[in-house]
């Protein structure tokens, strides 16, 4: 119940969002889209997320997507590793995030905090325009402005004493990035808002609620994914079904069908049957907390925002049919249902035991695997941009640099956490090889996530 409630108050919340135009263009065919961001990204799944959306609802849309994520990063940073750790994705559309650290951090609970505020955001917006300057001369590149996901100071949270006020200097960022993207003919899409009063609205009940994390500004999986569900929802995506199948089994005809050919209807005293393909795949909702000290799985974002409810809708309405049956998929016994449950439709997309929810887990897999290794390649960005740039070494990968980090690694225990990664990442041979497992990884997803012509039936009890 408390679940549903949630439900209800982020309907409510993201009504206006729902009610105004599409604010990002969808990726296309061919598209090689690159978020640019600090930890949130550089660690966070809503990208990946984002891309399996696109990966199961339009298999045949050879799209990639990249993360360009560097832990700690303020805009300044993104400015100065821009060329070599985002252009050199070749993006046709860049998602440019910032503003976390920007804003500054324990400052907000000592004396002068709102000067400080002040001082980080004018600093912020004198370095973004910098980077401005730049985006501006990117001619064949569209350019999307993200404002942050919050920091959230409304939470209960044991051990960790909210920081007053930080998060009114991020909305500021947010504010002027909107203006900034409407001055340029850019795109802009805020999460700080939609997600503030998602917080809000779950702490009504529970006063330890975040999407932020146990530090109040990293994201666990399900926030992620409702980072993504707010990015889909501003490419338009609301409303979008996967399929629907509408039979009047009393006929044995097909009423209506969306998104996918329906053939060979036959009906009986036995029940119903009839061939079913589809144009796209179900979204898969990981049910395991994935990344580092992650505790939430994506598929508690089910629980928070209605993505489900908007945009993976699978749906079987079959109308005439009294008392009980067995739905099975290709032979395989999915559900038991009675004649008014079909009446009134049923969501196969939230069903995990169809053969094309099964389909879609491998492709789910395959995309984990991806950002896994990807991973790999985005700790080997924070150590060359957060220690060698600073010390004329980098992308040197020689012996100098190892020396240089184990020097410091003894004091530092973030560069002793990256330095195996380091010492092998630092060889062009097994960067190749690590890139050539994600091209293959990539390739797989885009040779099974075709949909299939699947044989539906029902069977009376």
């Amino acid at each position: 119940m408390k679940n549903r409630m949630l439900i209800l108050l982020a309907a409510a919340f993201l009504a206006p969002a729902a009610l105004s135009a599409q604010q990002i263009k969808p990726f296309k065919d061919g598209d090689r889209a690159v978020f640019l961001g600090n930890s949130i990204t550089d660690g966070g799944h809503y990208h990946s997320y984002i891309w399996l959306y696109y990966m199961t609802r339009f298999p045949d849309m050879d799209l990639r997507v990249y993360n360009a994520g560097v832990g700690g990063d303020a805009v300044s940073d993104m400015n100065k590793r821009l060329d070599a750790d985002a252009l050199d994705k070749r993006p046709t559309t860049l998602m440019v995030t910032f503003g976390m650290n920007d804003t500054g951090y324990n400052e907000y609970n000592e004396p002068g905090a709102e000067e400080f505020g002040e001082a980080r955001y004018r600093k912020c917006l004198d370095d973004y325009r910098s980077l401005e300057k730049r985006l501006q001369g990117l001619h064949n590149t569209r350019i999307v402005l993200m404002g942050s996901s919050p920091y959230d100071e409304g939470a209960e949270l044991q051990g960790n004493i909210a920081l007053r006020g930080k998060n009114a200097v991020m909305e500021r960022v947010a504010a002027f990035q909107k203006g900034a993207a409407e001055a340029n003919g850019w795109e802009f899409i805020d999460f700080n808002a939609p997600m503030t009063a998602l917080n809000r609205a779950g702490q009504k009940n529970d006063p330890a609620f975040t999407l932020c994390g146990r530090d109040r500004i990293h994201l666990e999986n399900d926030g992620h994914m409702v980072m993504a569900y707010l990015f889909l929802k501003a490419q338009g995506f609301a409303g979008k079904e996967v399929a629907h199948v509408e039979i009047d089994a009393a006929r044995a005809k097909l009423v209506d069908a969306g998104n996918c050919e329906v053939t060979e209807v036959a009906a009986s005293r036995a029940g119903l049957s009839f061939d079913y393909l589809a144009c796209a795949l179900p979204y898969p909702m990981d049910a395991v907390a994935r990344g580092w000290e992650m505790t939430r799985s994506q598929s508690l974002a089910a629980k928070i925002v209605p993505f489900v409810e908007e945009m993976n809708r699978e749906m079987l309405t079959v109308r005439g049919l009294k008392g009980n049956y067995k739905l099975s998929i290709d032979g395989v016994e999915i559900a038991a249902l009675t004649g008014d449950e079909l009446a009134r439709g049923v969501n196969l997309a939230v069903m995990p035991r169809t053969p094309q929810y099964r389909q879609a887990l491998a492709v789910m897999f395959l995309n984990e695997e991806r950002w896994t290794t990807e991973r790999r390649f985005r700790d080997y960005s924070w150590i060359q941009f957060n220690f060698f740039q600073r010390r004329g070494l980098l992308f040197a990968d020689n012996a100098d640099a190892l020396e240089a980090l184990d020097r410091e690694g003894v004091n530092d225990g973030w560069l002793r956490m990256h330095r195996d990664n380091y010492s092998q990442m630092m060889h062009a041979e097994v960067r190749d090889a690590r890139q050539a497992e994600i091209d293959s990884l990539v390739e797989k997803i885009y040779r099974i996530n075709k949909p299939v012509r699947r044989k539906i039936t029902l069977k009376k009890v």
